[in-house]
């Protein structure tokens, strides 16, 4: 039986662990050729290894699929063009980029530092534009010479930046900042063939595990379906990447478990239209009561 992504070249950032090394893994059960990447740092960005991404190639060739491993900074402009070039050169070409990587450098705001704030925002969001960057470049070009593409992005949002949580000023405003980015990049990109979406997922792995909010239970009953199994954001990351989805782009989505969301993200609410300037001192009697009129904030199950 055909495999969806069959000789499909896939390129996955932060693929050495959780996540992003599920991802990797079903791309390569679904026949793609995959370059995982991953430098090998700690949960807060420090460190580094190769060992991580070589031994997800490793598991991806012992069960008879293509892959090579990658250990550059998806952050640094000459590093994400090489991990393109990379993938291109040795596979002939690039059909998927999944953004995965990123840090954690969770505080308050009156405790953060500017490092914390700027490790946190560089590899979540500027490493996801260095990346699309190069990527889009790579399929621009592959366009104007008369090619056509079927290509894909996918990024990783968060709940914490879609919806709010205490103590990621930094990490939520980099994961909504992904979620824009990735709704006006599918409105750049759709001429060059390329579909670009967004995925929040909910697990348990290394960057989650002391995030008390979302409610993880580490204790696994083996008998009973892991909601929070990282494998469960897989199946959707896969299925966008795939010639399947080509009619589906510009939007977020949050998974937990066997739930999928799409997330509608900002819709204008109540309104009033006073058709001239307001007083300032008019709007006590206005902005009150708009509020009241409006849904509140989704908490971080987005309801």
């Amino acid at each position: 039986m055909a495999k969806i992504c069959d000789g499909r070249i896939v390129i996955v950032t932060g693929a050495g662990r959780g996540i992003g090394k599920s991802h990797a893994l079903e791309f390569a059960r679904q026949g793609a050729k995959v370059l995982v990447n991953d430098i090998g740092a700690e949960v807060d960005g420090t460190g580094s290894s190769a060992g991580p991404a070589g031994q997800v190639v490793d598991e991806i060739r012992a069960m008879g699929g293509q892959a090579i491993a990658n250990g550059d900074d998806v952050a640094d402009w000459e590093g994400a063009q090489r991990i393109i070039n990379s993938a291109i050169s040795t596979f002939g070409g690039l059909d998927v980029l999944v953004n995965n990587a990123g840090i954690l450098r969770d505080r308050m705001i009156v405790n953060m530092t500017d490092a914390e704030w700027d490790a946190v925002i560089r590899v979540h969001l500027r490493g996801t534009f260095a990346m699309t960057h190069w990527a889009a470049t790579f399929w621009r070009e592959n366009s104007k010479a008369g090619h056509t593409n079927d290509a894909r992005i996918i990024n990783t949002s968060s709940a914490s930046g879609l919806y709010g949580n205490v103590g990621q000023t930094n990490y939520g405003a980099a994961k909504a900042g992904i979620a824009s980015f990735s709704v006006i990049a599918a409105m750049e990109l759709a001429r060059y063939g390329v579909t670009v979406n967004a995925i929040a997922p909910a697990a348990l792995t290394r960057m989650t595990e002391s995030v008390a909010t979302l409610g993880f239970n580490p204790e696994k009953d083996p008998d009973k379906f892991d909601v929070f199994a990282p494998e469960n954001i897989s199946p959707l990351a896969v299925w966008l990447g795939s010639a399947l989805s080509k009619d589906i782009t510009g939007r977020v989505f949050h998974v937990v478990g066997g739930k999928i969301d799409v997330v509608e993200g900002w819709h204008a609410g109540p309104s009033v239209d006073k058709g001239e300037r307001w007083n300032t001192e008019e709007l006590t009697g206005v902005i009150p009561d708009l509020v009241a009129k409006a849904r509140p904030n989704a908490d971080m199950s987005g309801r």
